[in-house]
């Protein structure tokens, strides 16, 4: 079967930024399953992955604009310390969860620590960079109806989370 929209897909993926160093990879015998055309992964590899069969390999370059886009400088806002929890430790370079304003959680990096505010930065960690994929299709599969209402895939013990 050939990945097109509505497959399960299942593959082994390692990423580096053009170093060779890794920065994410799937786990062991955890490959990353997702469902194809419903943006669970960045544009630039659904597209690369489209048309592919089980047992394929790939190497992948993918530039900003199909990845997690441009870095953008007014994505660093500075926040009042006392926004945080007290018992929170702060540290530069860490990441946290916030909720924007229609209660989307995302993930922030803390850029700097000043006296009464916070300098944080909601770009993704990787906006700006040009992504290196080495890639291992494992598995293509029909989506089933309950994957296809819900958007994403489920796992073969069943999708283990509710929905409201």
């Amino acid at each position: 079967m050939k990945i097109t929209k509505d497959s399960v897909v299942s593959i082994d993926f390692k990423l580096h930024l053009g170093d060779g160093k890794v920065v994410d990879e799937s786990e062991g015998d955890e490959p990353l399953v997702y469902l194809q055309g419903h943006e669970e992964i960045v544009p630039g590899l659904e597209k690369a992955l489209e048309g592919k069969t089980k047992g394929d390999s790939l190497k992948v370059v993918i530039t900003p604009d199909e990845g997690y886009g441009e870095y953008d400088p007014d994505g660093i806002e500075e926040v009042p310390r006392d926004s945080f929890p007290e018992d929170l430790t702060l540290e530069v370079g860490g990441e946290l969860f916030a909720s924007d304003d229609e209660g989307n959680e995302m993930e922030v990096t803390v850029k700097e620590i000043r006296e009464k505010t916070v300098m944080v930065d909601f770009n993704h960690p990787l906006a700006g960079k040009t992504l290196h994929f080495d890639i291992t299709v494992r598995d293509v599969r029909a989506a089933t109806a309950e994957e296809l209402e819900h958007g994403h895939a489920h796992g073969p013990e069943g999708h283990g989370h509710d929905h409201d």
